[in-house]
């Protein structure tokens, strides 16, 4: 008998690469992944099913009725950029999505729930340490409201994780900044944009996952790891300045007041979101050492330098 996966969000790069991973090194599962957008681009796979629905309470009950999924992979969290939608939309599907999700597959029985959150729950902030544990606090709302669905999915992931560990395992991934082909982020976008402003006086050291090593730790989660909050990123650190220039797309090197003004200026078109501007500013970088705990060293195949240079080929 085939075990069943739920992916939610099956339409994003991300959870394309890893149902694709999925199928290609464990046959014996069957993965139902599900969108609120259109799933046209989803790979047609015998394994794999996509389908577009609504996200409400109704439709997801009647998916974890009809079928006994061994894991669920909520990959569905909606981003903060300008083209993402109003807040509202974004805290129906971030917060009571998630809520609804997390009681669901505990009354249907899951036996594992792996969420994606991201490194910018921690905020980037000048007194940040150079890098961030897991027990760090989550800071990213106290400047920007945009933020504060992403930091409150986050805590109420990780607050249910703790309260329910003794019924279902659950795990929250906080990934560094994920860049690739397929990943059309807004940390992408701004680096290979042709002359976007790049700050003179601040150059900040970033960590880069490339989207494969992404998806390959999100399956590495329903096998090897256990009930608990995980950084994700490799060991290599490089600077903003070096990262734009490694990519290879001009920039025009001006003072951080001119970037702000600039990214308010043109955000109707560029699509930057501004609570971005202190993550080019200061620090928001993370300690893998849990991760490292429970995997080893060196599980990752390409260095941030390397994910940086696929990008530039694309």
């Amino acid at each position: 008998m085939s075990k069943k996966i739920l992916i939610i969000g099956i339409q994003g790069a991300l959870a394309r690469i890893t149902a694709e991973l999925l199928v290609k090194n464990r046959p014996d599962v069957e993965i139902i992944g599900v969108d609120s957008r259109p799933v046209d681009s989803v790979p047609t796979r015998p394994q794999l099913k996509a389908m577009q629905i609504k996200y409400n309470r109704t439709n997801f009950e009647k998916l974890f009725r009809e079928h006994q999924f061994e894991s669920v992979l909520h990959l569905g969290r909606l981003g903060h950029s300008p083209a993402m939608g109003n807040i509202h939309k974004r805290i129906d599907i971030n917060l009571i999505g998630t809520n609804t999700i997390l009681e669901l597959a505990q009354k249907f029985q899951a036996k594992k729930v792996v969420i994606l959150s991201t490194h910018h729950v921690y905020g980037a902030l000048p007194d940040n340490p150079m890098f961030l544990r897991e027990d760090a606090p989550l800071r990213a709302s106290f400047k920007y409201a945009e933020l504060r669905d992403v930091v409150e999915m986050d805590q109420m992931c990780t607050n249910w994780m703790w309260k329910n560990q003794n019924t279902i395992e659950t795990i929250v991934l906080r990934p560094s900044n994920i860049i690739g082909p397929q990943i059309k982020n807004s940390i992408t976008q701004y680096l290979k944009t042709p002359y976007a402003p790049l700050p003179i006086d601040y150059n900040p050291m970033f960590q880069f996952i490339h989207e494969f090593d992404m998806a390959s730790m999100i399956v590495n989660a329903l096998d090897k790891l256990t009930t608990g909050i995980y950084n994700v990123t490799g060991d290599d650190v490089i600077s903003l300045h070096e990262a734009a220039e490694i990519i290879g797309a001009k920039k025009i090197l001006v003072p951080i007041i001119a970037v702000e003004q600039l990214a308010k200026f043109l955000t109707p078109v560029w699509k930057f979101p501004l609570y971005l501007i202190d993550y080019i500013k200061f620090p928001s970088t993370l300690d893998n050492s849990e991760l490292k705990k429970v995997l080893g060293p060196d599980q990752f195949r390409f260095t941030a330098k390397e994910a940086l240079e696929l990008l530039k080929l694309n």
